[in-house]
């Protein structure tokens, strides 16, 4: 992984200090039990407008405090604080390109044992410079993992919590050292859950298809918007059920979605070339029209971007 380059500052413990002096002690309950919570929210440079356009940020705050409730969190910046802070740590970048924030709330209480009630939390937030976080052009070779996705009674992985993420971690490392880019989960029941950090698309006979929230996924702020995206603008049947592994090599077309992957094709599965090998049309017009929105050229869907500047 290349290093990152951050902003200079970062919220931390209720104020903006410079980013090295944003740390934690190695007694942090977090850093032991990975007791954390966070977000990856997307910032989109707009050159016409000479500003940066976070997206979705709204929602990205509310599925953040919604999972407060799992872990038993209480700290004192409201979700609108969030969101400011959100916007400010950019603003105090002074960037002028793709940016990836990251608020992270966490188990800050320097104590022992693993429980989450009682637990002092606290928020941190930091951002960085982000382009691509994979090939989203010529399409990505991927194999079904023999790691399985977390269950929602073992680590729910719709809350995106800072330990279950070894999950994903141990699936990508496996996939990346077998000479792929990227896997795929499978639930224990053997059917299919998403990648390891992002949602999974299938597309068949013109219908959009995805594994439902109660598949061990996590609800992705951009499968979300792909879903509406389609519906809205293609017209397309969105269907939300179980798939099979071999459904993903018998279909039309295969794509992943998140903050990270935006909308990634995929073009060939455990070695099983996809169509012409190639990224499908379907695939191409959602990558299209979800680039013009975060962009802020959609004026439909203009109020999912929060300018910073």
């Amino acid at each position: 992984m290349a290093k990152m380059d951050a902003g200079e500052f970062a919220y931390f413990e209720g104020g903006y200090v410079p980013i090295a002096e944003a740390k934690v002690s190695v007694m942090t309950h977090a850093f032991n039990y990975g007791t954390g919570l966070f977000e990856g929210i997307r910032g989109y440079y707009a050159e016409e407008e000479d500003n940066i356009l976070v997206f979705r940020l709204k929602e990205h705050v509310d599925r953040l405090v919604r999972n407060f409730r799992i872990l038993c969190m209480d700290i004192p910046e409201s979700p609108e604080d969030i969101e400011r802070i959100c916007v400010e740590i950019v603003r105090r970048s002074g960037f002028r390109q793709g940016v990836y924030i990251r608020p992270v709330c966490y188990k800050s209480e320097l104590s022992l044992g693993p429980t989450v009630k009682g637990v002092e939390s606290s928020l941190c937030c930091y951002v960085i410079k982000l382009g691509d976080y994979c090939d989203i052009e010529a399409g990505l070779d991927v194999a079904v993992s023999s790691w399985r996705r977390l269950s929602d009674n073992a680590i729910p992985s719709r809350a995106k919590t800072t330990g279950s993420y070894i999950n994903s971690s141990l699936a990508a490392t496996e996939a990346k050292q077998a000479g792929f880019h990227e896997a795929i989960f499978l639930r224990e029941n053997g059917m299919v859950a998403e990648g390891s950090a992002m949602n999974i698309f299938m597309i068949m006979n013109g219908k959009l298809i995805t594994p439902p929230p109660t598949a061990d996924i996590l609800v992705g702020i951009t499968r979300n918007t792909v879903m509406q995206l389609a519906r809205e603008q293609l017209g397309m049947d969105v269907i939300e059920r179980s798939i099979a592994r071999t459904e993903l090599y018998v279909c039309d077309e295969v794509f992943f979605c998140g903050t990270g992957a935006q909308v990634a094709p995929v073009r060939s599965i455990d070695r099983r070339v996809l169509g012409d090998g190639k990224p499908g049309p379907i695939t191409r017009q959602l990558q299209k029209l979800y680039f013009d929105v975060v962009q802020g050229k959609v004026p439909q869907y203009r109020h999912w971007c929060t300018p910073v500047y």
